[in-house]
């Protein structure tokens, strides 16, 4: 027999799930549109060249693609080896590369800082596994026109108040600079052509430790003055000293030298969301909740700045991050643009939150008999409708317990029954 599930990496929604969803999509777009944030949306596919040129990283290669109409099966067995023969358009694998095409194509519409909302699926031919899908749902905020250290505090401080609005309170935000990686790495006497193979091996630090760092560079053949340097960097004896975030943790987490005005940008960003978050509880033992992280990667082809992940207590995985793009709405455009974006996980912030965070609306079971008529029982939906309940009919079964039970298990919160002639509901709690 066929089998009926859903495509691997692919999901069905039950009602119960996709109301709980919905409800915390809505949380998030409430607090994005608070931050002065605009929703648009963009197709899910678009031109298979722009979607491979080069700016999107190892998602271009798990892109779903599309072939061209028309194409017979000589057509696709000539030509087989050249896949751009074969495609014109492709599934989105972001919201960031279709929202560069976006600002693009209607900028004449635009302010000249545009605060965009992007919630909208996207696919990637992942290896389905535990939290990674082939489908899912990417919830981006994005600022065009504005390099200054504004633009990323305005992102940090709604993402950090969109996670207290779902109950996720203590959220925290490591950062970095793109340039500070590259002028890091060139301190330290990496070739340029190393550059991808050694942002590969620091970003699997976390996991492998400092001498594990070493030793993979060293295996890879990496010049090795370049690696003995930023290896004596990375096991020099430190103190276990405190410091906030700002000028002082900064310079002491990266070598001595560091380029000031990449300093100044990270801490002007630091400086602004502290004045955006004064709340008693918004802080981290009082001082603003970002950290700064000499070693952050983040594998985005198209980052040029600051990157930025977030994370929280609860769990030893990101909940979302980002970056400074600047440079690729130039290449749509002939001329650039500064922009930045965030990105929460979705699919991730989901899976967090319990039932208890984002309870239903009140919602009522009538439990009808057979034989009462269609006008009394619409009557008596419509006057609970009206008096804000979500209202679901069901016909009595003998099995009444399991009957309740199923709409419980549906998100309803009270039942009532009706009878010929009711002329009054008397609801009650499902519990």
């Amino acid at each position: 027999m066929a089998s009926v599930n859903p495509p691997r990496g692919m999901r069905d929604f039950l009602p119960a799930e996709k109301a709980r969803r919905e409800r915390v999509l809505a949380v998030i777009r409430e607090r994005y549109r608070a931050h002065g944030f605009d929703e648009i949306e963009t197709p899910v596919m678009e031109e298979y060249a722009r979607l491979h040129a080069g700016i999107g990283g190892d998602n271009e290669k798990l892109a779903y693609n599309v072939l061209k109409r028309g194409l017979d099966a000589e057509a696709i067995r000539a030509a087989a080896d050249e896949q751009a023969d074969l495609t014109d358009l492709g599934l989105r694998y972001d919201l960031t590369v279709p929202l560069a095409r976006f600002y693009a194509t209607n900028r004449g519409h635009l302010p000249a800082v545009f605060r965009s909302i992007q919630i909208a699926p996207v696919w990637r031919a992942e290896r389905p596994q535990k939290g990674r899908y082939r489908q899912f749902v990417q919830c981006d905020i994005d600022i065009m026109g504005d390099a200054t250290p504004r633009a990323e505090a305005e992102l940090a401080a709604a993402t950090l108040d969109t996670l207290d609005a779902l109950g996720l309170e203590g959220g925290t935000i490591r950062i970095n600079d793109r340039r500070a990686l590259d002028w890091m790495l060139d301190s330290f006497g990496f070739v340029a052509s190393e550059r991808p193979g050694v942002l590969i091996t620091i970003d699997k630090l976390d996991k492998v430790g400092p001498q594990g760092v070493v030793d993979e560079l060293a295996a890879r053949g990496t010049t090795p003055e370049a690696v003995e340097a930023f290896g004596a960097f990375l096991l020099r004896p430190q103190t276990m000293e405190y410091h906030p975030y700002g000028e002082r943790q900064i310079r002491k987490a990266l070598p001595e030298g560091a380029p000031d005005d990449i300093v100044a940008h990270l801490v002007g960003i630091g400086e602004a969301v502290s004045a955006a978050r004064p709340a008693a509880g918004a802080a981290i033992d009082g001082d603003v909740a970002l950290t700064f992280d000499p070693f952050l990667v983040r594998g985005m082809g198209y980052y040029t700045g600051t990157i930025f992940e977030l994370s929280h207590p609860s769990v030893d995985y990101s909940l979302g991050g980002g970056g400074r793009y600047d440079g690729m709405i130039g290449r749509f455009l002939g001329q650039d643009v500064p922009a930045v974006g965030f990105s929460i996980g979705f699919e991730r912030i989901v899976d967090l939150l319990d039932d208890t965070t984002d309870a239903a609306a009140p919602a009522v079971v009538l439990v009808h008999d057979r034989d009462v008529p269609v006008g009394e029982l619409l009557a008596h939906k419509a006057a609970l409708i009206g008096g804000g309940f979500r209202v679901r009919l069901e016909q009595r079964t003998k099995n009444l317990k399991a009957l309740l039970e199923r709409a419980a298990s549906d998100g309803y919160t009270s039942f009532a029954t009706v009878g010929t002639g009711a002329t009054s509901l008397d609801v009650k709690p499902l519990s």
